[in-house]
């Protein structure tokens, strides 16, 4: 079973390995810097049918499918599968774990759902609960749009702290017997609220929740930055990474050069008009199996934190006035 280290943060007792990953991406993500590291880019974002919120299941279905082959698995060798998305009552998994027919925990962390699904799917299979455990998530632009902010039809102006959400999906299977990478441990996010009510600007909102899980994170295993390769975020953004930076340095530690954020790595600010970046459930998944993973299989790479963030509004808090509580949910893998 996982041991427990401090309040929240826990270590895998028994050996919880990567057996496989695959990231699924929309056009726009394609074509970012990280575009050649996508399992497959699909140009058409209805991907061929009738509504977003249908497209989003098929990515969904086409990320576990492609992690499933390279694991030489099939859907009922899974036993669980951990899932989450954007929408509202997280219908985009739903309706894509109607298909596989797999028992399925729905998840909802926001953009921190990647890092949420990875813990519990960690756990279960630590604990023996699961042989064969899945984590995936998923995000559509075309759908985030039409839930919080305008339809896309309107042509409402974009604030420039705005970020793009990723129409992108991920999934991990993890397995105690196979794998390269294993999960040597992790930290479950605690609330935090610094005021901010601009939806526009989630990067600031954030950043405080991925600062205090990072530090919990480091106290309890009385590590320090310079321990890890890199320690990743979900989608803080071209706002939110520096000031998670500048928080950090005021509680004396210093990550700027370990830190790298999923939403300033997936687009170019330059050329593809995304403001301040990407975010979305997707976001940080796609990047994590497009990009980290493999880095970490192929031993570049032997020690990184994964800390997702996620901004827990809903159009009808924020109509109501209230702020935006943020989470970050912290996955330590290391090569095995």
């Amino acid at each position: 079973m996982a041991e427990k280290t401090a309040r929240g943060v826990f270590r895998t007792e028994t050996p919880v390995k990567i057996r496989s990953y695959a990231a699924a991406v929309g056009e726009k993500e394609g074509q970012g810097p990280l575009g050649q590291c996508f399992d497959k880019v699909v140009e058409d974002s209805h991907f061929g049918m009738e509504t977003w919120e249908q497209a989003e299941s098929r990515f969904q279905l086409e990320a576990v499918s492609i992690a499933l082959g390279k694991a030489g698995l099939t859907k009922d060798e899974l036993d669980v599968i951990c899932a989450g998305d954007l929408i509202n009552q997280c219908i985009g998994s739903a309706y894509s774990m109607r298909e596989l027919a797999v028992p399925f925990l729905g998840l909802y962390g926001a953009c921190s759902t990647m890092a949420e699904g990875l813990l519990i799917a960690s756990v279960l299979t630590d604990s023996g609960i699961a042989g064969n455990a899945a984590a995936v998530t998923s995000s559509h632009f075309s759908t985030a749009e039409r839930q919080f902010r305008f339809p896309l039809s309107y042509g409402g102006q974009r604030t420039p702290t705005a970020q793009w959400t990723c129409t992108a999906s991920g999934a991990v299977i993890l397995s105690r017997d196979m794998g390269a990478v294993r999960v040597e441990g992790g930290c479950i996010g605690r609330i935090a609220d610094l005021s901010v009510s601009d939806i526009n600007n989630m990067g600031s909102a954030m950043a405080p929740a991925a600062a205090d899980t990072i530090q919990r994170y480091l106290d309890a295993t009385g590590t320090a930055p310079a321990d890890y390769d890199f320690i990743v975020t979900g989608d803080l953004g071209l706002v939110g990474s520096p000031l998670l930076v500048d928080i950090m340095l005021k509680q004396g530690v210093d990550i700027s050069q370990q830190h790298r954020d999923c939403g300033a790595m997936i687009f170019d600010p330059d050329t593809q008009d995304t403001h301040c970046g990407g975010s979305g459930c997707g976001c940080g998944a796609s990047v994590l199996c497009g990009h980290f993973l493999p880095m970490l299989e192929r031993g570049e790479v032997s020690n990184i934190l994964f800390a997702a963030t996620g901004a827990l509004m809903s159009p009808m808090s924020l109509q109501q006035g209230e702020t935006i509580p943020a989470i970050s949910h912290l996955v330590h893998l290391r090569k095995d």
